[in-house]
């Protein structure tokens, strides 16, 4: 019996935390914000802008946006960012970005990750098939190379509300 999924989905802060690892403690700022589109009509002209979401009904596209910043007073290098797929949504397929970083997923709650063309799944009958992407559970964004003093960059990625 498939369990029953909520009609809407409430956001709280700490689907809004993503894990910053490897980088010298202190010297990155991260912050996170979850949104969605709103498409408006304003004197005949559909205008699109982005709201903070505080709940979503079923099949609604989540935009997830993080970005960091350097606040120390030297290069940063070893900048990790990860981002668990909220429960109760699924990772749109190509909408992880991120200048300058290599992106991976996990479908093993964290522990593992690899690029999505090289992601295993046990089956129903124990036999091994390639992940989905309503299989991924996180995220991650190595940065290549250094973040200079002061500079800001970003990674994002969409989820649908189940």
């Amino acid at each position: 019996m498939q369990p029953l999924l909520p009609a809407l989905v409430l956001f709280t802060s700490m689907w809004l935390t993503p894990l910053l690892a490897h980088a010298e403690k202190g010297a990155v700022e991260v912050k996170s914000i979850a949104e969605k589109e709103i498409k408006s009509v304003v004197n005949g002209k559909t205008e699109v802008k982005r709201v903070p979401v505080k709940s979503a009904p079923p099949d609604t596209k989540i935009i997830y946006t993080t970005t960091f910043k350097n606040i120390s007073n030297k290069p940063v290098n070893n900048i990790a960012l990860t981002n668990p797929v909220p429960e109760h949504t699924v990772y749109e397929a190509g909408s992880a970005q991120g200048d300058n970083t290599d992106i991976q997923y996990s479908v093993d709650g964290g522990k593992t990750y690899g690029a999505a063309t090289s992601l295993k799944v046990k089956g129903k009958d124990d036999s091994e098939r390639p992940a989905t992407t309503s299989d991924y559970t996180h995220i991650r964004w190595v940065y290549k190379g250094e973040l200079a003093v002061g500079k800001e960059s970003s990674v994002s990625f969409i989820s649908v509300v189940k």
